[in-house]
């Protein structure tokens, strides 16, 4: 960074690290946490752990006398809003996406529905809402699809149906996780991911798995998944959907940093499929991974999106100083 660790401390104060939470990716956001944490310590950073299900959150959030927080959280109650709402009620500027942007990504339906109407190409979908809708629907999808539940992340309650058969049971799997089910066409192809940070586009990464899809095994069990970077396209070809993944980040109202998942059909034609706002952030996750490739080691990055918060005005509304 730069600066020595006394630096460090004068320009951001006390900063809390949010990880954990209730979510069903509570031990990926421990992960990344740790990482975060142990990463801001090491750079001279006053930054203390604090785990989002404690009971206690809001009073040692506001009694804390911290003057940032990092958010390391994934999934339903601290990527989608939540935290957000709460960071800004207490004055406290926050690393990644706002309220906006945060629940309107994690909402995958949602997404889609903004990016049909800004002319971004997603897949072709259908809502799936109760089981009499399912059966309605089941012999007019055009299979194979994947059903997934519009509020998870980490490929988390995701199936490929190939048959109207399959359907029931995918949907079943999906509710396990989420009220809000919908069908997306399957698309044959090429993976990528396009790590954004401050409003740049890193680059690209294409994901090649033997399973049938990049799902949770191969994010974060398998050993067989390959991460291509360079991802093997033209330089041009890929400048122009590194452009494309940004605008696709911003029409969701997703800022600071991210990631955003799309694929390449048989005739090279894009295909975006979702936006995470707090992807992950160990220092074998994809977006570090991309900044690296880049240039930008992992301290680097982490000491980087932090940076993101001394743009940011304490609210008005509240604060431990209101």
């Amino acid at each position: 960074m730069g600066n020595t660790g006394k630096e460090s401390e004068t320009k951001f104060g006390k900063v809390v690290v949010l990880m954990g939470g209730q979510s069903a990716e509570r031990e990926i956001s421990l992960q990344s946490g740790r990482a975060v944490l142990q990463t801001l310590q090491a750079a001279g950073i006053d930054a203390h752990g604090l785990d989002a299900a404690d009971a206690g959150l809001v009073s040692t959030l506001s009694s804390g006398g911290y003057a940032r927080a990092f958010i390391a959280l994934h999934g339903r109650g601290g990527e989608d809003g939540v935290v957000q709402g709460l960071l800004d009620a207490l004055g406290l500027p926050y690393t990644g996406s706002g309220v906006l942007g945060s629940a309107l990504a994690m909402d995958k339906l949602r997404t889609k529905q903004v990016w049909e109407s800004a002319g971004i190409p997603t897949p072709p979908f259908t809502p799936l809402g109760d089981a009499a809708e399912v059966a309605a629907r089941k012999d007019a999808l055009p299979y194979p699809v994947i059903v997934k539940p519009a509020h998870e992340g980490s490929s988390i309650g995701i199936s490929k149906v190939d048959s109207a058969d399959q359907l029931e049971g995918a949907w079943q799997l999906a509710r396990k996780y989420d009220d809000e089910i919908f069908a997306e066409q399957w698309i044959s192809g090429r993976e990528y991911t396009a790590g954004i940070l401050l409003d740049e586009t890193l680059p690209l990464i294409c994901l090649e798995t033997p399973n049938t899809f990049y799902d949770y095994a191969a994010k974060y069990e398998a050993d067989t998944t390959r991460y291509l970077i360079p991802c093997g396209l033209a330089a041009a070809d890929e400048a122009l959907l590194q452009e494309q993944a940004l605008a696709a980040f911003r029409a969701v109202g997703a800022s600071g940093w991210g990631r955003v998942d799309f694929m390449l059909d048989g005739d090279n034609r894009p295909w975006f499929i979702e936006v995470n706002t707090v992807p992950g952030l160990t220092d074998h996750s994809l977006v570090p991974m991309a900044a690296h490739a880049g240039g930008v080691d992992f301290t680097r990055l982490v000491c980087r999106i932090l940076e993101s918060t001394l743009a940011q005005p304490p609210a008005a509304c509240g604060g431990p100083d209101a």
